[in-house]
């Protein structure tokens, strides 16, 4: 029998902490490498972020479900024409191609104008916007309704990136654009919402002209709480003129808006007698 002796797995004695995070902190060793449990997690995390990246968008799908809420809609593409080039030509993904370019125009030349245009658009991860996109429009459309917001119809395109908002906006006529959009795929969140918030657009401006917040999911900042934000963002930006770098979030996260323990380990309890 050989004397060879096994690695022995030992215990990161930080582990305690992965209670309050799902960043991959504490893993163990065995030897010099990782245990195996979470070498083969980093492996599936890995394969699911890349999965967001390449998966297509069911447009289809997603277009059958807002117009089963009553939304009308429009399918556009950009000026990448597959996914290839959209991931190694960002600039194509940041314009329409000729055919949507028309579509608008056709669209905008039968309208008065509209305060706000909605682009859902599938970016690095149309996971993110198949699992967020209608709920989180279920919740901040309403109170822009009854507001008074004219509302253009919701625009879904393929193989977006969030420049290409301002075209669209521009095309329409809209005085904002609200670009729901895939964000970079993490190793523990291939699902997270992005959403830019930008007054006035047109082509050319710049991120400094955008308001953006992230990390738009169930295990995130939850659907109510983005909402919040986008809609004090969207009224402010309007009573002031300005948006970007120049509007400040000011709006208090309302309670449970973001998916953590309310436990900290920066707090111990207090141990001492009589307390």
């Amino acid at each position: 029998m050989s004397d060879e002796k096994k690695p022995v797995v030992v215990a990161n004695p930080w582990g305690k902490l992965r209670q309050y995070t799902p960043a991959r902190i504490a893993l163990g060793r065995a030897g010099t490498s990782l245990p195996t449990k979470p070498h083969l997690e980093f492996q599936l995390a890995h394969a699911r972020a890349r999965n967001a990246v390449h998966h297509e968008l069911d447009t289809a799908k997603l277009d059958q479900a807002l117009k089963t809420r009553g939304h009308e809609t429009c399918l556009m593409h950009s000026a990448a024409a597959n996914r290839p080039m959209y991931l190694q030509r960002p600039d194509m993904g940041r314009r329409l191609d000729e055919e949507s370019r028309n579509a608008l125009n056709e669209t905008a030349r039968a309208s008065s104008g509209y305060d706000v245009v909605f682009v859902i658009g599938d970016g690095l991860s149309s996971f993110a916007i198949e699992e967020n996109a209608a709920p989180f429009l279920d919740v901040i459309l309403p109170p822009l309704v009854k507001e008074g917001w004219r509302i253009a119809p919701l625009v879904i395109i393929r193989e977006a990136r969030v420049a290409v908002g301002d075209e669209i906006g521009q095309l329409l006529g809209a005085k904002m654009v609200v670009v729901l959009i895939g964000e970079r795929p993490g190793l523990s969140s291939p699902d997270s919402m992005g959403i830019y918030m930008t007054l006035n657009p047109r082509v050319g401006l710049t991120d400094e002209a955008r308001n953006c917040i992230s990390n738009v999911r169930r295990e995130g900042l939850n659907y109510e709480g983005a909402a919040h934000k986008l809609f004090y963002l969207m009224t402010e930006a309007r009573k002031r003129g300005l948006s970007g770098v120049h509007l400040k979030d000011e709006a208090e996260t309302p309670q449970g808006a973001i998916s953590t323990s309310s436990k900290s380990f920066l707090i111990e309890p207090d141990s001492s007698p009589g307390r």
